[in-house]
């Protein structure tokens, strides 16, 4: 077999457990793979952004949110339609491998580590920091220590033990999220907005007049709230009911999140005293812009509800990276590109991958929490790889089916204009990038590109 061409056969979508150590075991429900997909994106995500974006776009805070939806929703439907064809668990290195070949399905897969990865690592440091200041006492290494070690502990008693605890702190997010909501309504029939009622679409104003290439560089930013959506994908494997459930988990995951971002930068925006022109002004205080706000309107007592929902909410965000990351080394090792006793399974878990990286995300975070710019560092190399996989994604939906046309007959606009239009879409943001997270990039690229060169065209498919 040439290494530019895989028949690897797909694995069958039927609900029976697996053998012991041969592979993972069937048990996710739809509500299951949402509950991963939206812990690990938050959904308040913009909380820690919103004096960025809001001084980016002049005020256009909202639409920034709506474009950036529409903009991810092209890498969502690339998913939905490699999922459907290639239900296996390594997700976009699955895509790559078959639809470009074994070569640039190892890139995408060895990209995509620096996203799984170190994404647990940012969402620990972040618990961390949450808990130190609410307990000053105790410093943030142990903090985000206590942090690794509960949620190991619940991916490796099994990924529907640990769907079940991350639905009930999904919940108690959500519920954060409509009290803010409620309370930011109720302020504003009472009080009035500080800022028009449609600032939050067009702009304050306070920075001149609506400038369409200042909310584009905002998207570039606002997109990053997405990462992990695609998560969801890497538990096809482990889905009841066919691999089509999870193409519906993904979208619907990619429009829920979108609407809850749009509402709430729309209400934060009209209670915000300060205006994005202060705001880019004054860079120190975008990150607690949020905070800021919500201090002013509502009070101190939502302010301390919303940290402390943050605080936990990072800490099973990194729970369902972390598993998304396990599925991935395991796919790699299983098809040989990584030591094969990642690809051991107990009980249908991988637990040998997921305490790999564990370790790897606890000596991230640990090390970002002792240094000032740890988390600028953590960030800036997580986009980087996450963004040329959902390239590589893009461009496995147009070699499986325009190139390769291994599932008949080619629709021109959800096999190559899609596709192509998303791929744009993650170019530009890359280019947008620190030159920082570009050269950590490049020089992980290189590692890899160094590392296949190595392996050769080993590979084999895989055998769940």
């Amino acid at each position: 077999m040439s290494p530019h061409t895989t028949n690897a056969p797909l694995p069958p979508d039927g609900d029976g457990p697996p053998a012991e150590g041969e592979g993972l075991r069937r048990s996710l429900g739809f509500r299951d793979l949402v509950v991963y997909g939206l812990l690990f994106i938050a959904p308040m995500a913009p909380v820690g952004v919103f004096g960025t974006l809001d001084a980016k776009s002049h005020g256009a805070v909202a639409l920034v949110y709506v474009i950036a939806t529409v903009a991810m929703a092209f890498t969502a439907f690339s998913y939905a339609q490699m999922v459907k064809v290639v239900p296996l668990a390594g997700s976009v290195f699955a895509y790559a491998r078959a639809g470009l070949g074994n070569g640039p399905g190892f890139v995408a897969g060895w990209m995509a580590m620096l996203d799984y990865l170190l994404i647990p690592a940012v969402a620990y440091l972040f618990s961390g920091i949450a808990m130190h200041e609410l307990v000053p006492s105790v410093g943030q290494w142990v903090w985000t220590s206590i942090a690794v070690a509960l949620t190991t502990a619940l991916n490796l008693w099994g990924v529907r033990p640990a769907a079940r605890v991350g639905f009930a702190v999904l919940a108690l997010e959500i519920v954060v999220l409509l009290v803010f909501v409620v309370s930011a309504v109720v302020v504003l029939a009472r009080d009035g907005a500080e800022r028009g009622w449609l600032s939050p679409l067009t702009g304050d104003g306070t920075q001149g007049a609506f400038a369409l290439s200042a909310v584009v560089g905002a998207v570039s930013v606002a997109v990053l709230s997405y990462l992990g959506f695609d998560a969801i994908a890497s538990f096809a494997e482990e889905v009841t009911g066919g691999s089509a459930k999870v193409a519906r988990a993904v979208l619907f995951c990619l429009a829920l999140t979108g609407v809850l971002f749009v509402a709430q930068t729309y209400l934060v925006a009209l209670l915000s005293p300060v205006s994005s022109a202060d705001l880019a002004a004054h860079p120190g205080d975008q990150g607690s812009a949020f905070y800021s706000a919500v201090d002013a309107a509502v009070g101190d007592w939502l302010h301390d509800l919303v940290a402390v929902s943050k605080a936990i909410g990072a800490a099973f965000a990194a729970l369902a990276g972390q598993a998304a990351a396990g599925r991935l080394l395991f796919a790699m090792s299983r098809d040989r590109r990584l030591p094969r006793l990642l690809s051991k399974t107990e009980s249908g878990t991988p637990r040998v991958a997921l305490l790999c990286a564990a370790v790897v995300t606890l000596v991230a975070a640990v090390w970002a929490s002792r240094r000032d710019d740890g988390m600028d560092h953590l960030v800036s190399v997580v986009d980087i790889g996450a963004l040329t996989a959902f390239f590589l994604l893009h461009a496995s939906v147009v070699g499986w089916f325009a190139v390769r046309r291994r599932a008949g007959a080619v629709s021109w606009w959800r096999h190559v204009l899609v596709p192509v239009l998303g791929a744009a879409i993650v170019v530009a943001v890359i280019v947008e990038a620190s030159g920082s997270a570009q050269v950590v990039g490049a020089i992980w690229l290189g590692v890899g590109l160094a590392v296949l060169a190595a392996q050769g065209a080993r590979g084999k498919p895989p055998v769940p």
